[in-house]
């Protein structure tokens, strides 16, 4: 009796395991077809500018769906903190936010004069200061066409130029539609040379080295070159960057400070690359094998990856037989560009250089790019209210206010998916402020036209 009873609670244990695996099998292939969202889940759904589509991807698969007006939001309130609208904004993230796929992008850019009005290019406003003071971006990216299609709308200037690296190993899906994005416009182009970039590798620094070359090349006399990815956006108008960077006056904006011991083990080991097993993707290993000191004995400091570097430093980088040493000597280190530039930058006599003596420019103190990292939310900064990946935040609505007043110049993370409001109400105060600046820019020209005529 004890054997059939104990043998009948395998058997209906071993049912219940079959069971649960046929339903992890089931979302697995629900989720890999984008089923799960219109058919197994019943939660609403919100489409992200689905207005903005000029393909049939939105009208065939949501035909019947509007997004509610009652959803519609007030940037000014969300600014405000007012509560009505920051609860709003909390409600339409429980729904499924479903944003403009790869394929969307490449078809609502084959016509690029419609593309062009419905995302208001001519609309941009841009100064004769902007005129004389062009500026360059090198863009790595490597996923999500739209993220980065909303990146080029919010940073974009005639006056500047724009070059884009996309990751070779990126899905065909995306890399047309980059390709198609990018013929629609004559100062913005993809890098003559792509690499295929691994995680803290040395292709990542060389990705923007790439970009860096060819904008060197290009016709456009740009004064900075800035590095973004495809999850960052501005924190200021063009016309207030253009006002911002003029006062540097030549010298150079990142993050640069002394390494502690754990950075110290990035470049003091050769370091390999390996497929990890935990993650099935390839990155760098350390070895047992230590690395000779870097070229002259270069005092090392370490930073952020991301920059704001006048032409002259760029072209020292290129020219220099000292910086190339350091780049050979960079390559089976750990995340080499986050100590390539934050060492170049102080070397003596270097354009736009930092003294070694200064004090260390932290992230926080470099105007480059704010990042709020979780083990830092509550002591240096207000706690996410978006979501948190790999230990950094990506941004809610409700930090909208905080954002537009750290006096940094660009922010990551952003994701549509987790919280459309804070990149839509960003995007609109970022154009309010560029109009507003050109009408005052432009009431000065006039007046000092009629003081001189008089």
């Amino acid at each position: 009796m004890k054997l059939h009873k104990l043998f009948y609670k395998w058997h209906r244990q071993q049912k219940v395991f079959f069971l649960g695996l046929l339903t992890v099998l089931l979302f697995s292939v629900l989720k890999l077809f984008n089923v799960e969202r219109l058919v197994f889940i019943h939660r609403d759904i919100y489409l992200v500018e689905p207005e903005l589509s000029t393909s049939d991807y939105v009208r065939n698969k949501f035909s019947s769906y509007t997004n509610e007006s009652k959803m519609r939001i007030n940037c000014s309130q969300i600014y405000a903190k007012e509560p009505v609208e920051t609860g709003k904004s909390l409600a339409l993230r429980r729904r499924n936010i479903i944003d403009l796929e790869d394929e969307d992008v490449e078809a609502m850019t084959r016509n690029c004069k419609v593309y062009r009005r419905i995302r208001g290019y001519h609309l941009k406003p841009v100064t004769l200061e902007e005129k004389n003071f062009p500026l360059a971006y090198s863009l790595v990216i490597h996923k999500s066409a739209v993220s980065v299609e909303r990146l080029i709308r919010a940073i974009y200037s005639p006056a500047n130029v724009y070059c884009i690296h996309y990751d070779q190993k990126s899905s065909a899906a995306f890399k047309a539609a980059i390709e198609s994005l990018v013929k629609c416009f004559n100062n913005v182009f993809i890098a003559s040379k792509l690499e295929a970039v691994t995680y803290a590798h040395i292709s990542r620094l060389q990705a923007d080295l790439n970009c860096l070359s060819d904008l060197l090349n290009s016709l456009v006399q740009w004064k900075y070159a800035i590095n973004l990815c495809g999850q960052d956006l501005p924190l200021k108008s063009n016309f207030e960057l253009v006002s911002e960077l003029k006062k540097l006056n030549g010298e150079n904006m990142l993050e640069t400070g002394r390494p502690s011991s754990v950075k110290k083990e990035r470049y003091m080991y050769q370091y390999t690359i390996k497929s990890m097993l935990e993650v099935f993707i390839p990155m760098p290993v350390r070895t047992a094998v230590s690395k000779e000191p870097p070229p002259h004995d270069i005092e090392m400091f370490v930073g952020s990856a991301y920059f704001v570097l006048s032409q002259a430093f760029i072209q020292y980088v290129f020219e220099s037989p000292l910086a190339k040493k350091f780049l050979a000597w960079s390559v089976d280190t750990f995340s080499p560009d986050e100590h390539f530039w934050a060492t170049l930058v102080r070397l003596p006599g270097i354009p736009g250089e930092i003294p070694r003596a200064a004090p260390d420019v932290t992230d926080l103190q470099s105007k480059t790019r704010l990042v709020k990292w979780i083990y830092m939310e509550e002591y240096l900064y207000p706690p996410c209210t978006g979501t948190h990946l790999r230990s950094v935040c990506i941004y809610g609505a409700a930090e909208l206010r905080w954002l537009l007043k750290s006096g940094h110049w660009f922010a990551n993370k952003f994701d549509a998916q987790i919280d459309p409001v804070i990149i839509k109400c960003l995007t609109e105060v970022i154009d309010e402020q560029q109009w507003q600046w050109f009408k005052l820019s432009s009431e000065e020209v006039f007046i000092r036209r009629t003081i001189r005529e008089s």
